[in-house]
């Protein structure tokens, strides 16, 4: 019914424009543009969006407004201008076009070969298929791509067959297009739309956009050069056709990526030339679904020699990281895969304060937005839009409704993550969970899941390396208080989830005994703030003779003090997880979890764990009598560590 209504409503807009003279459905189309703008938001901020990717660097909010609105003005001018040269006689719509570059297409012709017009939507565009532009003589066609609605498809292909022009449908294949040029002939191809996943990337405007490569591919084959053509409005109803730099075809020319980008590039100096007669309205950059990051895609990513890297447009990636301290450092080998998923991404964090500091120090992300404490869903949603960028799409890592509602408060336009917790209906790309009835896997797996699902490479080993060290983050001698001839080792003997995973304090302190009574360590306390009790406890134990930096560190700290140890011996705690991926060497007590899945990643570093009948339990407080972690002795953690001491040692 839709479909009917939609040709009814073009067939009674055709009969009013047939009825008046072209300069006054010009006119009256520019009036029309006006309300459309109104009208439609939606398609408005679309239009202005386009806009700003193309002149946001050179033109201010204020002139991108305008061209917005012009460009509403001029395109529904010319949409209605082309239902009424329908009904014109040729000579007649001949009358309102002038042309540019015309002689050099002269010069083409009488070299026997076809031509390929590299056409867009610009301007008036429907004079082309209505008017023979090189002559008596000369054939041209199109090739076409049939619309959804059948019957206004097969009504715009009825008066199209009137003109002069020969249709092609692309649905037929490409042998008799390519037969057609190889007689001699031209033949135009609408190369401005988005290609999806059989495109060409390359740069438009700077920003990388999925690219045609048909032109180039018959181009390719039958050694007919293209020639981007565009349509420029220079007056009430009157339009100038600018043909472009000639593509030389065949084997002698440029391959085919390369030919698709060169023609994006003669295109885009045609569109500045004329603004507000491209089709803006139209989502030429748009997020690929599922495979945002390009890694999979056959055709890649294709780059001139004069574009570099550097100064393509970036594809903003916003991450909402995990609230707790060893999610986040599981989750890094998948936000270092979603960065080198495309040239162009920027991966900016989204976290609470606490964290920031961590992920700082992380070289794969770009920018840190720090959400301030005791801020709510709102106030996070502010600090990305006073960010001043526009995201193209957001990761969730957590699951929670929250961190949904507040990239999409932010109107981030593409939302990706788990289900999660009743957010289902936020998400605009969820990602299939793994089934439980295949092998347990790491935790770090779930985040990876996510970035393989949006086109990473995900298998690549050095995504599970450790964090380089940075200026200012490698600890000096005198900064770690470490006496020469000494060795270095951290204790974390709290764990922020609850009890359960904490080895008894008193055991900790005979292990420790245990181990500097053999070797001549100095042995540092840490801990949250939260844990200050703990640590003068534990202090108390062992007499004093240890540092006790409990609850005295902030996370630059911690991690600088963790790089200056030999060896962290820990609980199953996020410490024990930022120890591990700073490269530092730790030996974790496992108890009511599960190393399997949260284990320290990496290579050098050892799990203890007394596997009982009721382990893994998962729960905050044991249930029971704490079986799991009495049975780790302090005599097989001591002489865990005096391994591992001994190995570090031949190795250094």
């Amino acid at each position: 019914m839709m479909h009917r209504l939609t040709y009814f409503a073009y067939r009674l807009v055709e009969v009013i424009c047939r009825m008046l003279p072209l300069t006054v459905v010009w006119h009256l189309g520019r009036g029309v543009g006006r309300v459309v703008c109104v009208l439609f938001p939606g398609y408005r901020r679309l239009a202005r969006r386009n806009l700003e990717i193309a002149f946001g660097g050179s033109r201010s909010a204020q002139e991108i407004g305008w061209l917005t609105r012009d460009h509403f003005s001029t395109l529904t001018a010319n949409m209605l201008s082309s239902l009424k040269i329908s009904f014109m006689k040729e000579a007649d719509v001949l009358a309102r076009l002038e042309t540019s570059g015309m002689a050099k297409v002269d010069v083409l012709l009488k070299e026997g070969g076809g031509l390929i017009y590299a056409l867009c939507h610009m301007g008036n565009w429907e004079v082309l298929s209505q008017t023979n532009i090189l002559g008596p003589g000369v054939k041209s066609a199109s090739m076409y791509q049939a619309l959804g609605n059948p019957y206004l498809n097969a009504h715009v292909l009825r008066r199209r067959s009137r003109s002069v022009c020969t249709l092609f449908d692309r649905r037929d294949g490409f042998q008799a297009p390519a037969g057609w040029l190889r007689a001699g002939n031209a033949l135009g191809i609408l190369v401005d739309q988005h290609a999806g996943d059989g495109g060409v990337w390359c740069p438009f405007f700077n920003r990388l956009a999925s690219t045609t490569n048909l032109a180039a591919l018959l181009s390719r084959r039958t050694g007919a050069p293209i020639v981007p053509l565009t349509v420029e409005t220079v007056g009430p109803a009157r339009w100038r056709l600018v043909l472009g730099e000639v593509l030389p075809g065949g084997r002698t020319g440029l391959d085919v990526d390369a030919s698709t980008a060169r023609m994006n590039q003669v295109l885009e100096a045609g569109i500045r030339r004329s603004p507000a007669d491209w089709f803006w309205v139209h989502n030429r950059w748009k997020t690929p679904n599922p495979d945002f990051l390009l890694g999979k895609y056959k055709r890649g990513v294709t780059l001139l020699p004069n574009q570099a890297v550097e100064n393509l447009q970036r594809f903003e990636i916003l991450i909402r990281s995990s609230n707790w301290l060893g999610d986040a450092c599981m989750a890094v080998p998948a936000v270092r895969a979603i960065r080198r998923g495309r040239p162009d991404a920027r991966v900016t964090i989204l976290t609470l304060a606490k964290l920031a500091g961590f992920w700082r120090a992380v070289p794969e992300v770009d920018e840190v937005l720090s959400i301030p404490e005791k801020a709510g869903i709102w106030g996070a949603s502010q600090v990305i839009k006073k960010s001043g960028v526009f995201y193209d799409a957001a990761v969730l890592l957590p699951n929670s409704l929250r961190s949904a509602l507040e990239s999409w408060l932010a109107r981030v336009p593409r939302i990706v993550g788990y289900q999660g917790h009743s957010r289902k209906w936020l998400v605009d790309q969820i990602i299939p969970k793994k089934k439980r009835i295949t092998p347990t896997e790491h935790h770090v797996r779930h985040y990876l899941r996510i970035a393989w699902r949006l086109g990473a490479d995900v298998e690549d080993p050095t995504l599970m390396d450790p964090l380089p060290v940075t200026r200012g983050s490698a600890p000096t001698t005198l900064a770690a208080g470490t006496l020469p001839g000494k060795v270095r080792i951290g204790i974390c003997a709290g764990a922020e989830y609850g009890p359960a995973k904490r080895w008894p304090l008193d055991r900790f302190a005979e292990a420790i005994k245990q181990i500097t009574s053999e070797l001549d360590a100095e042995i540092v306390l840490f801990g949250a703030r939260g844990e200050t009790a703990m640590g003068e406890e534990l202090s108390g134990l062992l007499d004093g003779r240890c540092e006790n930096l409990v609850g005295k560190t902030d996370l630059q700290g911690l991690m600088t003090e963790l790089r200056g140890c030999q060896l962290l011996l820990t609980n199953d705690t996020g410490t024990m997880h930022l120890a591990a991926l700073l490269g530092t060497p730790v030996v974790a007590i496992f108890g009511s979890t599960e190393p399997a899945w949260t284990g320290p990643l990496g290579k050098g570093h050892t799990v203890i764990r007394e596997h009982v009948e009721c382990s893994p339990c998962f729960l905050r407080e044991c249930a029971m009598d704490f079986r799991c972690m009495k049975a780790v002795t302090p005599e097989h953690v001591s002489g865990v560590v005096r391994r591992v001491m001994a190995d570090v040692a031949g190795k250094a």
